[in-house]
């Protein structure tokens, strides 16, 4: 019997969970109310902030209260080109610029989106990272329905009346610049969670890794495991369709995708 592997340990938590005292703060749209199901409603942008093991920047939101004497403030993922005082328009009847917020129904096809909505009313869930967008593909009327192509390439079906922010993620090309050295990547994960530097199995010893120990670092049998696994013994390429280098048809298909 095995010591508790790493991956066992992680879902306890403990030391393991996310380092969250230095966050902002949730960053999603405004509560889905009448002014925005039926009209609009105008906000201005106060600032735009860093926020702590997040690769985005966020906007911090000033709207007046619909029906009270009083503000409401937002905190949302910033898209590419707002500013501070800019005035952020949300709702049915919101034009089509960047750092509008509009059902997606309200945006034609071709239409570089972020922040969408998955269900109406949950404030926003796809494509929030920095440098993300979805494209609107096509509406279907009939249903209430729109495809929308998503940053991973595929393409999904969203209700028509979910929202979504015009624009991309600000903060895109982030990855481009190297690391260059290790005291980056440790302060990078250092404020998100604590998932470096990373062991790897083979360099491991038996006890402590299904893939430790031999006279030479190699595993020594499939690196693919099933999916119903026990926890100790689920490390690799779990569930795998195929495995090793995209070649021929497969390779030819994904191009394509990334095309289009």
């Amino acid at each position: 019997m095995g010591r508790v592997i790493r991956a066992q340990r992680k879902g306890a938590g403990s030391i393991f969970v996310s380092h969250t005292h230095k966050r902002k703060g949730a960053a999603r749209f405004r509560s889905l109310d009448y002014s925005e199901r039926n009209g609009y409603i105008k906000g201005v942008v106060t600032e735009i902030l860093h926020d702590s093991g997040r690769g985005a920047p966020l906007a911090r939101v000033q709207f007046r209260h619909p029906f009270r004497f009083k503000h409401q403030k937002e905190l949302m993922v910033a898209a590419e080109g707002m500013y501070t005082g800019q005035f952020v328009y949300c709702g049915k009847k919101a034009t089509l610029s960047i750092g509008n917020v509009l059902p997606v129904r309200a945006m034609p096809e071709g239409t570089v989106c972020c922040n969408l909505e998955q269900h109406v009313g949950d404030r926003g869930a796809i494509a929030r990272a920095s440098g993300d967008y979805a494209i609107i593909v096509s509406h279907n009327p009939d249903n209430g329905t729109t495809r929308v192509k998503l940053p991973s390439g595929s393409k999904k079906v969203i209700p028509s009346s979910c929202r979504g922010m015009v624009g991309q993620v600000a903060g895109g090309g982030r990855t481009e610049k190297p690391m260059l050295k290790a005291g980056n990547a440790f302060h990078k994960y250092r404020v998100k969670r604590n998932s470096w530097p990373k062991v790897r199995g083979v360099a491991m010893n038996p006890v402590e890794h299904p893939h430790g120990g031999g006279n030479h670092q190699h595993i020594g049998h499939a690196s693919t495991v099933r999916r119903d696994a026990p926890a100790g013994q689920k490390v690799g390429l779990i569930a795998a369709r195929r495995t090793g280098r995209l070649r021929g048809q497969a390779a030819g298909s994904l191009k394509m995708e990334k095309a289009a």
